[in-house]
């Protein structure tokens, strides 16, 4: 049970979510956006979160959308993970997203929900930074690269959020890996996941788990992609150029972490490389 009262809204269109925000917003209420609901209903129910204004996006057609254009697969940000692996429209996302909570919670938990969660992990948008995937921001008329609101997590206006995601056609038959270790079981938090795939010969790899965050760096494919050194080498050299260092928490000391990372970049470095 939610332990305080709030309003809930559920607009039809991008722009009555945004307008219902702003006059919350103007009126000094905690106002969040909802999508899958999983992680509110979690967090709200131990008062790690707190709302007097919930606006539901479930409603709008333009979130709920799930289609390939003439160039684009167009992901609505409303769609949940279960749909998203069950249309096989994009492999590399469908089974990196299948690997994250239980069957049942994929049915619930929608890519949004994933990409903007409070936990570090957020391994869905992996598959989106290596396919330079470009997103539509409530309130903006043209698509921006995923990579210029993401910066460690999504960083958005107050009022504004992803509605849609965009992938080039190009990207979603590419050879591709995407690997997950968890401590105990196949579901849980990541100790590890590691998604790459390979265009134009030149590996793109993204990690989730290891650090604060998820990221993928160019420094890091440069020394992957110098097959002129060993891949063990290559793989002990990337590392140092992490953008911060492993994690250390219950689920995994940063030498554990340390240890899987590099069983799984190999396992990766192989797989990818032998589709060259």
């Amino acid at each position: 049970m939610i332990p305080f009262n709030f309003e809930y809204y559920k607009p039809s269109t991008i722009t009555g979510a945004v307008e219902a925000f702003q006059t919350a917003h103007d009126l000094g209420q905690h106002t969040v956006y909802y999508s899958g609901g999983t992680e509110f209903i979690t967090f709200a129910r131990t008062n790690k979160l707190h709302a007097d204004v919930v606006i539901d996006l479930k409603g709008i057609p333009e979130c709920k959308a799930l289609e390939l254009d003439e160039n684009d697969l167009i992901i609505g940000t409303g769609v949940s993970l279960n749909k998203i692996s069950e249309s096989g429209l994009f492999p590399l996302l469908g089974e990196t997203v299948k690997r994250i909570a239980d069957h049942t919670s994929r049915n619930k938990i929608t890519l949004g929900g994933n990409l903007n969660s409070q936990l570090m992990y957020r391994e869905g948008i992996l598959p989106l930074l290596l396919a330079d995937a470009k997103v539509k921001i409530a309130g903006k008329d043209t698509p921006v690269a995923l990579d210029k609101v993401f910066h460690h997590e999504i960083t958005l206006e107050p009022s504004a959020f992803l509605a849609q995601i965009i992938v080039d056609q190009s990207y979603l038959k590419l050879p591709f890996s995407t690997m997950k270790r968890t401590r105990f079981s196949k579901v849980g938090y990541p100790v590890a996941t590691v998604a790459a795939l390979m265009k134009d010969e030149e590996l793109r790899i993204a990690f989730s788990g290891v650090c604060e965050f998820p990221f993928r760096s160019a420094d890091v494919e440069a020394i992957l992609n110098d097959t002129s050194m060993p891949a063990e080498n290559r793989i002990e050299e990337a590392i140092t150029y992490f953008p911060a260092p492993l994690v250390h928490d219950m689920h995994a000391s940063a030498e554990y972490r340390r240890f899987v990372l590099k069983n799984l970049m190999t396992e990766t470095l192989h797989a990818l490389e032998a589709a060259k």
